[in-house]
């Protein structure tokens, strides 16, 4: 079991920066791979970024590439999901979420442990 809280969500301009960070408790941090989600009102929950136990590999969502980076601390239990170039489009309730294994999952139902949130809006 592995508790996820995250921070650092707010309002933002766009073109702006903004981090997020996810702390996790409870089971060994290192033995979980991470990802960020999001959902936008009225959308379904869709994949942002993921990163290996180690933090070595990671992957994103196309729209994101080039504009966010996911990283993660292993000594400090943390993930983190910098975000430049914010756009309109980037407006959503951010997630993190843990599942034991690879980090190459997708999909919602391949993570076993999620975050509350924190909400990311951009305005023009």
């Amino acid at each position: 079991q592995v508790q996820l809280v995250e921070s650092g969500g707010g309002l933002v301009q766009a073109g702006g920066s903004l981090s997020v960070s996810c702390v996790a408790s409870g089971r060994i941090f290192s033995t979980y791979s991470m990802a960020w989600f999001r959902q936008a009102p009225g959308k379904e929950r869709e994949f942002v970024a993921s990163i290996s136990r180690g933090g070595l590999n990671t992957l994103y969502v196309d729209s994101v590439k080039g504009r966010f980076t996911i990283s993660r601390d292993n000594a400090k239990n943390t993930v983190y999901l910098q975000m430049n170039s914010l756009k309109l489009e980037d407006t959503a309730l951010y997630y993190c979420a843990a599942r034991s294994g690879t980090y190459s999952f997708k999909i919602p139902t391949d993570y076993a442990y999620w975050g509350q949130g924190t909400q990311v809006t951009v305005s023009s």
